[in-house]
């Protein structure tokens, strides 16, 4: 009864924390980037191997799974540090993008013989072909009994000072000692991450809520990630990196139509992630701020999978997004939703980038 109890309970706390979620991202200012640089969810990838468009700095790390996703695990007692493999190892993030992922976070107690996960962040200057030099970082750290906090320290321009800070973060229901005010952090769920850099000014969010504003950072080159604890009981996903973001007005007013990533589904759902509703926002806003505007939203897929699973889910995704925007106050006679499945690549699916790119939505002028 009383293990019942508590299991009814924890459902409560996650879905009132889903309801928070839900209304931090439709106040958050992170905007997504629009161009994908680098994009890997780990689905294709083989567990057990260490992922193919990942480089090992040190330590070790392989393809796992967790909470039914496949994530990049550091196995090696937690501790490693990948990169992104790109053609420029050391210097290929533009001067202004965006950064973004999820992590796992365990239920306190629920990990007993590990007790903390570190994951950070580090940002490595132009030109600098080494990584121990890397003096901007972001760490995020969780212990067994529910304490956590976010903390950074990020060089500035001048190459000689940082700056630094921290959020102390709570996790445990049961007790109040750590907790922050609307602290954004969900236990026993998947978490996301994201960061934005404009030319100097840095930003940090956790589910939609803005933890770190840095005005000032010096740009960086490259950036990697690193774990250095004994906490195995989770991995990156969903890890995507993408170039800065050109205003909605100006890409429909350039191209007739807005084609985005920042609208994502669970994995083989038409069910709408958290963090979607930061571009659903926008182009709500659009579409209030200029009443002659309609669109035909088009959901678009790889070719991973065959056309009869594809194509509905398409029709499903895009109808799931004209049903967000008639939510948001759009009148339903300003949308129609069409499914595009496969059948319209705008890059070739024989690679990672190509299928990433090919998985976008459309808002297409009517």
């Amino acid at each position: 009864m009383k293990k019942t109890l508590l299991a009814a309970a924890w459902l409560l706390l996650v879905a009132t924390a889903a309801k928070a979620q839900e209304s931090n991202y439709a106040k958050t200012d992170f905007v997504p980037g629009d161009e994908i640089i680098f994009d890997d969810n780990f689905e294709h990838e083989k567990l057990g191997e260490f992922p193919l468009r990942w480089d090992l700095l040190d330590g070790y790390a392989e393809t796992a799974q967790q909470d039914g996703r496949n994530v990049l695990a550091f196995t090696d007692n937690g501790l490693g540090q990948v990169i992104p493999l790109m053609k420029q190892k050391w210097d290929w993030l533009p001067e202004v993008f965006t950064v973004e992922f999820d992590l796992y976070v365990a239920k306190p107690g629920e990990v007993e013989d590990e007790t903390t996960l570190d994951m950070s962040i580090s940002f490595g200057d132009r030109g600098d072909e080494s990584y121990y030099n890397a003096e901007s970082s972001v760490h995020f750290w969780y212990r067994e009994d529910g304490s956590c906090n976010l903390s950074w320290t990020l060089l500035k321009p001048d190459g000689n000072n940082q700056t630094s800070g921290e959020k102390i973060l709570g996790l445990n229901p049961g007790t109040s000692d750590y907790l922050e005010k609307d602290n954004p952090l969900v236990a026993g769920q998947w978490n996301h991450f994201a960061f934005s850099f404009n030319k100097r000014a840095f930003k940090g969010y956790v589910n939609g809520v803005r933890l770190i504003n840095v005005p000032i950072m010096k740009a960086p080159g490259y950036l990697f990630f690193a774990s250095s604890s004994f906490y195995r009981h989770t991995g990156l996903s969903n890890v995507r990196i993408a170039q800065g973001a050109v205003p909605l007005y100006d890409r429909l007013a350039s191209e007739g139509k807005i084609v985005t990533y920042a609208i994502t589904f669970e994995t083989g759902k038409a069910d709408l992630k958290p963090e979607s509703l930061v571009e659903i926002n926008r182009v709500a806003k659009l579409m209030r701020e200029h009443a002659d505007l309609s669109f035909e939203v088009q959901g678009h897929c790889d070719n991973t999978g065959s056309d009869a699973v594809n194509d509905p889910l398409s029709q499903k995704r895009a109808q799931a997004i004209v049903d967000a925007l008639v939510n948001q106050g759009i009148d339903k006679s300003r949308l129609s939703a069409v499914g595009k499945g496969s059948h319209s690549p705008i890059a070739p699916n024989t690679t990672e980038e190509g299928r990433a790119k090919n998985r976008r939505v459309e808002f297409v002028k009517m």
